[in-house]
């Protein structure tokens, strides 16, 4: 081939890749956005040494390199590089995924989650799984024409025969498994953080509820995908797009939600006291005999320093700054709230909230303020966080309540 033709044949290759069209450049545009949050997550990482950075990064990471293919492909890369190789390097890693959302959402909830060597053992199937596809490159590089085809001879006549449906039973299978690892780790968390804080709508981080549903949403909705396309009838690239294109969108949701939103409370926050059982209340009392005179006496000196000082119009206030202002140990104070009062420490803050909101729209005060503003007044930080706990104490709504006044 002469070098003319050699020069041809590159500017036919130059302006027949990259083409930019309706599939490929939203890809395109939304993965490097992703990719940008990674390497600021990874920085982050490393500058404050929170784990959950270095998860989270990962995970946007492994989100983005699994768009690589159908990026490239609406970009025209197979029908230019006819021979490519790069399939053998775009190895799917689910099995290395899954074990990091997981640990994620683990870094999050456990102030004192470290990083060890047994944890390794989560990302071991991953690590075997990508030597196994890159050893089948080295095999297949060496057999004869391997230059004159797109994949190889293990590659397409193994691989893609036997270990392909394999691999997506497995990786699902433990991606299923992860999920319900981790989603019960959320709502343990949620139920923990009840005896510590007194508003807990951005500790029961509904951001990590948010992350937990769309990366759920999208495993369902690959899986089904695959089924359809290897069961019912093959669904064209344009078809599988919009799932790539979804995908694509998670990315910058995850992105963005996930560098932006404080994960870290409970980092700054050890907790090393047991939950006391709260005892069974009858008609909403605790039974005396339940409750010993030390406890009794305790619950006084709360009960009036509650009164006099009103710490629950700190929206802030948690368990630990209640404690050392009443000067009993966490323990003392959690065992007080939850054996004297039949409580846990966010039912009794928010007690005392609702019972100010009813004292000042019983004064007239919503004749001045908006409901919000007397919530924001008695200690209420969130209008849904608010409006749920009103009616869980009283079974009404505010809005309803402050009718029955004005009547």
């Amino acid at each position: 081939m002469s070098l003319f033709d050699n020069l041809f044949l590159f500017l036919d290759m130059l302006f027949t890749f990259p083409n930019f069209n309706l599939y490929s450049t939203p890809l395109l545009i939304l993965v490097l956005q992703g990719l940008l949050f990674s390497f600021l997550l990874f920085r982050r990482f490393f500058q404050q040494r929170y784990l959950s950075d270095l998860f989270l990064a990962c995970i946007l990471l492994i989100t983005c390199y699994h768009r690589t293919s159908y990026t490239i492909g609406f970009m025209d890369w197979y029908d230019t590089f006819r021979n490519t190789k790069i399939n053998y390097w775009l190895a799917p890693l689910q099995l290395i995924f899954a074990p990091c959302l997981y640990f994620y959402v683990r870094s999050v909830t456990n102030a004192n989650f470290k990083l060890t060597k047994k944890h390794i053992w989560h990302f071991v199937p991953g690590i075997v799984f990508l030597i196994y596809r890159y050893g089948i490159f080295i095999y297949d590089a060496q057999q004869p024409g391997f230059a004159d085809t797109q994949n190889g001879v293990l590659f397409e006549g193994f691989h893609f025969k036997y270990i392909n449906p394999l691999y997506f039973i497995v990786s699902n299978f433990q991606l299923l498994l992860y999920f319900a690892f981790s989603f019960q780790l959320y709502f343990a968390h949620r139920k923990h953080i009840q005896h510590y804080f007194s508003n807990t709508y951005k500790l029961e981080l509904n951001w990590l509820r948010n992350f937990l549903f769309v990366y759920a949403f999208l495993f369902l909705y690959g899986v089904t995908q695959d089924l359809i396309d290897s069961s019912m009838f093959n669904l064209t690239w344009t078809q599988e797009w919009w799932y790539h294109f979804i995908s694509a969108i998670v990315i910058i949701y995850v992105g963005i939600k996930g560098y932006f939103t404080k994960t870290d409370t409970l980092s700054k926050l050890k907790f090393s006291i047991q939950e006391v059982a709260v005892p069974e209340k009858r008609n909403n009392i605790v039974s005396t005999s339940e409750v010993s005179n030390e406890i009794i006496n305790r619950k006084k000196l709360l009960d009036i320093y509650m009164t006099d000082e009103k710490p629950y119009l700190n929206p802030d206030i948690n368990l630990i700054e209640l404690a050392e202002k009443v000067r009993l140990t966490r323990a003392q104070l959690s065992e007080v709230i939850n054996v004297g009062y039949g409580n846990n420490f966010n039912d009794f803050i928010n007690k005392y909230r609702v019972d100010a909101v009813q004292q000042m729209i019983e004064n007239g005060k919503h004749e001045q303020l908006s409901l919000l503003g007397i919530a924001y007044e008695c200690g209420f930080n969130s209008k849904a966080t608010f409006n749920r706990v009103f009616k869980k104490f009283t079974q009404i709504s505010p809005t309803e309540f402050a009718k029955t006044i004005s009547a």
